[in-house]
């Protein structure tokens, strides 16, 4: 597979390396990006990279509760000017509550839900009559039972978090301890719940990665295999540690991970409370934003 200097820079920019360190990593992995990302944080020269392949894109994100339902959603346009403009983000706010009182499967589904005879779809096409912008609807996440949302810098993430309790969700301390794991939750982007919920070929790839820097370190190159191994299984609970949220040092209080927070709040309110599930959407997390080239555009407008 042949790269170019964009792909060479692009690599840069991912993993913080030299030119000529992510050059050689394409060259080894004939231009696979991926790849090469592993071949650099094997070889110790990039660190880990959570979502290395998020770029900027324009919207906002919303992130509402009723009662027991919420829905977050994420809806996208061209420029900040029109995502951060009251119609926009009222039809937004729209759309998630739509998501919450008719629960589509998926985006079809909701692109097709009606209110007041007009289909969310209509809605869009609405707006972008009115502002000639293109607008998309993204993405969404509905839930049910006890819930906590939180939306950070006016719409730039949205997290909503599920907990399971035999207490009262509403008791003022349970939501603003609902209120610290969102927000812990938008600060560290974990990938994962827990430990259990990493998916084995995860976990598989992390060790595999660990074994092989090891094995350029000097000092560790020449143990064997069976040592190198029992040596990983110590270094995954670091994995765990910065990727997963209940094993995540709480950020309000150092000496506590967000598992015992939580199990402190509910043992100063004498019920059980766990974090059951979460989602956290970031805008334009995973869109290749345009790059725009005036010079070229004029050149073929004189054409």
């Amino acid at each position: 597979m042949a790269f170019t200097a964009k792909d060479v820079q692009a690599l840069r920019e991912k993993t913080g390396c030299g030119m000529m360190d992510c050059k050689k990593a394409l060259t080894e992995t004939n231009g696979d990006m991926d790849a090469a990302i592993d071949f650099l944080r094997e070889k110790g020269l990039a660190s880990q990279a959570k979502k290395a392949d998020r770029v900027a894109a324009e919207g906002t994100v919303c992130a509402i509760v009723k009662g027991n339902c919420g829905a977050v959603l994420e809806m996208n346009a061209e420029t900040d000017f029109v995502a951060g403009g009251e119609p926009f983000k009222a039809l937004a706010a729209r759309i998630t509550n739509i998501v919450i009182d008719q629960a589509p499967a998926d985006l079809d589904a909701l692109l097709n839900c009606t209110e007041n005879g007009q289909t969310v779809a209509e809605m869009v096409q609405e707006l972008f009559l009115a502002i000639r912008e293109n607008i998309k609807v993204r993405r969404f996440a509905r839930f049910e039972g006890n819930l906590v949302s939180y939306v950070h810098a006016g719409g730039k993430i949205g997290v909503m978090v599920k907990f399971d309790t035999d207490g009262d969700a509403t008791n003022d301390e349970f939501v603003a301890m609902g209120k610290n794991v969102a927000m812990q939750i938008a600060a560290m982007n974990p990938l994962y719940l827990d430990p259990a919920s990493v998916p084995a070929e995860v976990l598989a790839k992390e060790k595999e990665i660990l074994i092989a820097q090891m094995k350029e370190d000097p000092k560790m190159a020449g143990k064997p295999d069976a040592v190198l191994a029992k040596i990983v299984e110590g270094k995954i609970g670091k994995y765990y540690k910065e990727n997963c949220l209940v094993e995540q040092q709480y950020v309000i209080d150092g000496d506590l991970t967000v598992g015992k927070y939580v199990e402190q709040v509910a043992k100063q309110l004498g019920t059980s409370i766990k974090i059951n599930s979460f989602v956290r959407f970031e805008k334009g997390e995973g869109i290749q934003k345009k790059e725009d080239n005036f010079a070229a555009e004029i050149a073929e407008m004189i054409k």
